[in-house]
């Protein structure tokens, strides 16, 4: 069974840091993307970075690039461990960090369940 799995959300001053993981377990696929969204209250889900198995960053949101990077840890195995590491936050980073794992055909796709990013004081 596939799980994916967020973790690291929380609350962070401006300026701060955070770095969220998603645990990925049970996907034996040996080609896929892992898409970090996030989305505001009021507001549309954005694409914030897509990494590929091969732990190459396809893509950053161009509200986030050059303050977020996207990492792999165990790339092109079953088990593995996405990263996003935020640096220089902003009040408008402030969303539900949502995982999301698919293969390139779009055959499968999981989702992990988000986690809250707060950047306040």
């Amino acid at each position: 069974q596939v799980q994916v799995v967020e973790s690291g959300g929380g609350s962070v001053q401006p300026g701060g840091s955070l770095r969220l993981s998603c645990a990925v377990s049970g996907f034996t696929f040996n080609a896929y993307f892992v898409r970090w969204y996030r989305q505001a209250p009021g507001k549309e889900r954005e694409t914030v970075a897509t990494i590929s198995c091969s732990g190459i960053v396809m893509d950053y949101g161009p509200l986030v690039k050059g303050r977020f990077t996207s990492s792999i840890d165990g790339a092109n195995h079953s088990d593995h461990s996405v990263f996003l590491q935020m640096n220089n936050r902003k009040p408008e980073d402030t969303a539900v960090y949502t995982c999301y794992l698919y293969t390139p055909f779009g055959d499968q796709d999981y989702w992990g369940q988000g986690t809250q990013v707060t950047v306040s004081g």
